[in-house]
């Protein structure tokens, strides 16, 4: 009896250690590899298109009610960091956002929202690095959540999202791309 309990716990463990990691992709970027002048902002000195890129997670936690995209740039001189994207309240149902979402939201699931960005606007903002700095890491995080909603809206600040995701996050999944100039 005691060597089918063994046997029967070790299959456990061995069950849960092939469970499918929560990760995120994208045919825009890649981890650890420059972005491309589409996702580099345009302004503060910088000359990009501005484009968020297209994202896509998948084998999110179970018991997950909701998701959230951020880009959060660490090494920003700025004591902080550099909030440069922050998308929350996109459904459990929503595995991807597309390349190019506007200001305006245009391209968000129904329901999502964007929060206030460093440089002051709703929406994304692309990489921009102090010139001469060295290259810095860009960190596009999924958030999968234990809520539906974020009790926030669209003034909400980088700092104040953040706050909320680590307060209600069940798992995350990140690709971290770099860029200087």
């Amino acid at each position: 009896m005691r060597t089918l309990f063994c046997a029967l716990a070790l299959c456990g463990l061995a069950a849960t250690s092939q469970a499918a990691e929560f990760t995120l992709s994208s045919p825009d970027m890649r981890d650890g590899q420059p972005l491309t002048q589409v996702q580099v902002y345009d302004g503060f000195g910088c000359h990009g298109e501005n484009r968020s890129p297209a994202l896509a997670w998948h084998n999110p936690p179970a018991g997950t009610q909701s998701f959230a995209v951020t880009a959060y740039d660490p090494d920003a001189p700025s004591g902080s960091g550099w909030w440069h994207w922050t998308v929350f309240n996109i459904p459990a149902t929503v595995h991807e956002l597309p390349a190019g979402i506007g200001p305006d939201g245009k391209g968000l699931p129904t329901g999502a929202i964007q929060g206030r960005t460093d440089f002051g606007t709703s929406g994304f903002g692309g990489a921009c690095p102090p010139e001469g700095d060295a290259p810095h890491r860009y960190q596009f995080t999924v958030w999968a959540l234990k809520t539906a909603t974020l009790p926030l809206d669209v003034q909400a600040s980088g700092a104040m999202v953040g706050f909320m995701l680590r307060a209600n996050s069940i798992g995350q999944a990140r690709l971290t791309p770099v860029f200087g100039r």
